[in-house]
């Protein structure tokens, strides 16, 4: 068996998307939607990109941005994610992978108390 039919095979899941890790420069990106009454007009869209390293997502609506990475080596279905903003809020927030971890979301509660909702995958790209 070579190397990449032996990374396929034992494939891990990437933190954020359902694809394997494999030798070389994969990643795949899926919407992200960030909806916080804390937000001017409540919602951040953008991206976020799961490769075989280092992972990450940002999103913006043209004046505020807010993003975070993790190491997408980490399989567990419900996992942590730092978030920071532009305007200098952050958290820490729990996110729940489902459907091969290509869809899933969770909540969060920013520093100066605003509350909000982290989605990405195909409900993301309905809002």
């Amino acid at each position: 068996m070579n190397g990449y039919s032996r990374a396929v095979t034992s494939c891990f899941v990437l933190l954020s998307c359902g694809a394997c890790a494999v030798p070389g420069p994969t990643s795949i990106t899926l919407p992200v939607a960030v909806i916080s009454t804390g937000f001017p007009g409540g919602i951040l869209r953008g991206t976020l990109t799961a490769t075989s390293g280092l992972s990450s997502f940002s999103v913006s609506d043209g004046t505020l941005s807010c993003g975070g990475s993790y190491d997408a080596h980490y399989v567990s279905p419900t996992i942590s994610i730092p978030i920071v903003c532009s305007d200098g809020r952050n958290t820490i927030m729990v996110v729940t992978r489902e459907n091969g971890g290509r869809n899933g979301g969770g909540a969060f509660t920013l520093n100066d108390g605003s509350p909000g909702n982290f989605i990405f995958g195909a409900q993301a790209s309905k809002l």
